[in-house]
């Protein structure tokens, strides 16, 4: 692309860099509200922050250990590499369309504003259950903490909700008053995430080492097939994604075309080390696997095994430290992603959601208006696992949405213009291989089973989608089919005729339309 950029014998001072990413964003028709003032790490550390090793392992660990022991682990290098392949593309895009908003703003340029629109309100939704889903689990490793230290909280659904709802204030609270807090909580968090997982890691694989290497070979008894290995892939599944959101903060971030892909790929690369290391070390600590299998046991019960209260629970607030920060920057994307749609008038009361506060340089209202809708699934709250179950689905279909706009892009040229992460002639291989893992994966998560996409009433736990069809359907398909319904009508009768905001650099679009990402 033509755009200045410093070379060796000249040094840019932080003001140009600043002018030039502004002049950048300008070529697309916005102008710098948000405040640019994340650099490589901080935009590392909000993507690291969502994908959070710590939060997927604390809560689904025992669902893979329970379904096939040791070797449930296997599934962490697949996911790993499965969504590598997403990542790179979405590195790519970041780098071409350095613009808030990531799926929704990529496919308005590949693919046109109907289809755009579709991928937006899928990916929208997906970022607000995910907000929910994170916010209680939280309380998960709160509770038994705050047990341990003698305050006597019991550990239900009503006090999980309690924690979860003031969870949602604070970060909404903390995302209103500007990215640069919210970087500054994100970096110290990591910070203590890594040390803390890598620490626990290397103290239990050195001192209290009951199982032999090659645990990660045994069933434990279990029944391993091809079905089970899917089941137990689900702890893999809930922690690896959410790396886009370094391409979702590109307005707020300095020099993102060249940064963005990097934080989005090293994020993952982050996560797979450091979770891979904790997943071993707790394997080889579980000092008996048979009863563990019977379970559930999970990290905090081992480290309670091999040290006792004290230091169960350290990890348990180190591991509620990390669950906090992932529902900040969780909610720091879908905030941005909701801006980004307003912006272009794709949103009810996009006026209102659109709007950058002054001095505080954050979108007021959209931070509420997100806050506000991540707080109603608390109202018919069944536990973490039921709303996890819809907010990860829909998320792995939003990426597998914007693959199919990328892929079609690619077959017809994209892209024309040069950017600093290219992926060359590999870019069709690999835009064919994540749209392969995303489509199985799609299919995993919406396979009807009680273990991943139970119905209502196999829960057991008081959901009721008040008509009795209803609660007799898997959870992930209602709420897919209800949102997808919801957003059709919206589309038909109010953005249908609005107009589409397609402004690029030339080279960058290829916006000729798709039909919708979903059928209307």
């Amino acid at each position: 692309m033509n755009r200045a950029h410093p070379t060796p014998e000249v040094h840019m001072s932080m003001h140009d860099h600043a002018g030039s990413d502004e002049a950048d964003l300008a070529r697309f028709g916005y102008k710098q509200e948000l405040r640019r003032s994340l650099g490589v790490f901080s935009s590392f550390a909000v993507a690291f922050s969502y994908i959070s090793p710590s939060t997927g392992i604390f809560t689904l660990f025992a669902l893979g250990l329970g379904t096939i022991g040791g070797v449930f682990i296997w599934s962490w290098p697949l996911v790993a590499f499965g969504q590598f392949m997403i990542a790179l593309g979405f590195a790519e895009l970041a780098s071409h369309y350095p613009v808030a908003g990531s799926v929704f703003q990529w496919t308005k340029y590949l693919a046109g504003k109907t289809y755009s629109w579709f991928a937006g309100w899928i990916y929208l939704f997906a970022g607000i259950l995910t907000v929910t889903a994170v916010c209680v689990t939280l309380p998960l490793a709160l509770i038994p903490a705050f047990d341990n230290m003698g305050w006597d909280i019991t550990n239900n659904l009503h006090n999980q909700r309690i924690f979860a709802i003031v969870t949602l204030v604070v970060i909404t609270v903390m995302n209103i008053f500007g990215v640069k807090l919210v970087a500054i909580v994100n970096n110290t968090g990591v910070l203590f995430e890594i040390l803390g997982m890598v620490v626990f890691a290397f103290v239990l694989a050195l001192f209290h080492h009951h199982q032999g290497g090659a645990v990660i070979f045994h069933t434990g008894g279990t029944n391993l097939t091809t079905g089970t290995f899917l089941i137990a892939m689900f702890m893999s599944l809930f922690v690896i994604y959410g790396f886009d959101t370094a391409g979702t903060l590109a307005e707020e971030t300095r020099d993102p075309r060249r940064e963005a892909p990097k934080a989005i790929l090293g994020s993952i690369v982050g996560a797979f080390i450091i979770g891979g290391i904790f997943l071993y070390a707790c394997l080889l600590a579980i000092p008996n696997l048979g009863a563990a299998i019977k379970g559930p046991f999970g990290p905090a019960d081992i480290i309670d095994a091999n040290f006792g209260n004290a230091f169960s629970t350290i990890f348990l607030l180190v591991v509620a430290a990390a669950i906090f920060v992932c529902c900040l920057s969780i909610q720091t994307s879908t905030i941005r992603l909701g801006f980004g749609m307003a912006r272009d008038k794709a949103l009810p009361g996009s006026s209102l959601l659109a709007k950058v506060h002054p001095t505080l340089h954050t979108p007021v209202f959209t931070c509420i208006t997100i806050g506000v809708l991540a707080f109603i699934p608390m109202l018919q709250y069944a536990g973490a696992g039921i709303i996890a179950i819809a907010a990860t689905g829909m998320i792995y279909l939003s990426y597998f949405v914007g693959n199919i706009a990328l892929l079609r892009a690619r077959l017809r040229g994209w892209p024309k213009a040069k950017a600093p992460f290219s992926l060359g002639r590999w870019g069709l291989p690999v835009n064919l291989l994540a749209l392969a893992w995303g489509g199985g994966m799609l299919i995993n998560f919406a396979w009807p089973r009680i273990q991943t996409n139970p119905t209502p009433v196999q829960t057991g736990l008081g959901l009721d989608f008040h008509w009795n069809w209803l609660n007799h359907r898997p959870v992930l398909w209602t709420v897919v089919v209800v949102l997808t319904l919801v957003g059709s009508a919206y589309f038909l009768l109010v953005q249908r005729r609005s107009p589409a905001h397609l402004e690029a650099p030339e080279g960058e679009t290829f916006a000729e339309e798709l039909p919708p990402a979903v059928p209307t």
